[in-house]
């Protein structure tokens, strides 16, 4: 997460980072309030800084792989500068071949629902055949 020296002041509205994200305000604010980002108030106005941004593009491709929130929050507070993020990218690692295993089971699910459904059409056709064929006669 980090930012260029330049970047580091700039600041981004609610209908920037929904416009660039393709999310909406209401998901932005629930983030904010689950903890997740915490832009700077002006009046009613949120800023939100380029570690906001940076945050939030992580909780996205985090819900994308199919993180949980909880489990988002845990990665994303594990974030220092001090040891330039290995410590993030450590239990990063760890959640992702988790998840790698997951899904290969959850593949695995799919594939045999599917065997087991084509397997069911063959025999409803085989079926509806035998039916219409004694009916005709």
């Amino acid at each position: 997460m980090e930012t260029h020296p330049k970047d580091s002041n700039r600041t981004y509205s609610i209908r920037q980072l929904s416009k660039e994200f393709d999310v909406t305000a209401r998901a932005l604010r629930f983030y904010e309030d689950k903890g997740l980002i915490s832009p700077q108030r002006k009046g009613q106005t949120r800023l939100y800084s380029p570690r906001d941004r940076a945050r939030l593009q992580l909780i996205l491709r985090g819900k994308r792989l199919g993180f949980s929130l909880v489990e988002i929050h845990e990665i994303l507070d594990l974030y220092t500068p001090k040891d330039h993020g290995a410590a993030q990218m450590r239990a990063t690692l760890h959640k992702y071949r988790g998840q790698i295993e997951t899904l290969k089971r959850q593949r695995e699910d799919i594939d045999a629902a599917i065997k087991d459904m084509v397997e069911g059409c063959v025999w409803l056709e085989g079926q509806i055949n035998e039916l219409e064929s004694e009916t005709s006669n």
